[in-house]
């Protein structure tokens, strides 16, 4: 099976059933909607989120909801953003490439990354 970079079925994901927890990263946990993300080619983004929310500045880490954005440039570089929700920015990461075919967007709310649609 090959990564679906197009990620073409997440908009199956709403609400959720089961929560995840990665090795790494026991305090976070993560949705049917993210574990999708991470097995599609994204889970550089997915623990790169979790690796800033664990250890990143406590501007980051002091946050109780994060929106957390993989924004695609033309060149085939990528900027992952972590904002408050009201769009002041606490975080930002460049990528010098990326072979990405999506922009993405995900919450932390809690202790748990989600997708916006299974809040």
């Amino acid at each position: 099976m090959t990564d679906d970079l197009y990620l073409k079925d997440l908009n199956q994901y709403y609400c959720t059933t089961n929560h995840y927890i990665h090795p790494l990263f026991p305090k976070i946990r993560y949705t049917d909607g993210v574990q999708y993300i991470l097995r599609n080619g994204y889970s550089w983004f997915v623990t790169d989120s979790m690796s800033v929310i664990a250890y990143g500045p406590p501007r980051v880490r002091r946050e109780p909801f994060l929106v957390i954005k993989l924004n695609l440039r033309y060149d085939g570089t990528a900027q992952m953003t972590m904002d408050d929700g009201n769009r002041n920015i606490k975080y930002r990461q460049n990528y010098a490439f990326t072979d990405a075919k999506r922009a993405l967007e995900i919450f932390y709310e809690n202790g748990v990354l989600l997708l916006p649609s299974e809040r």
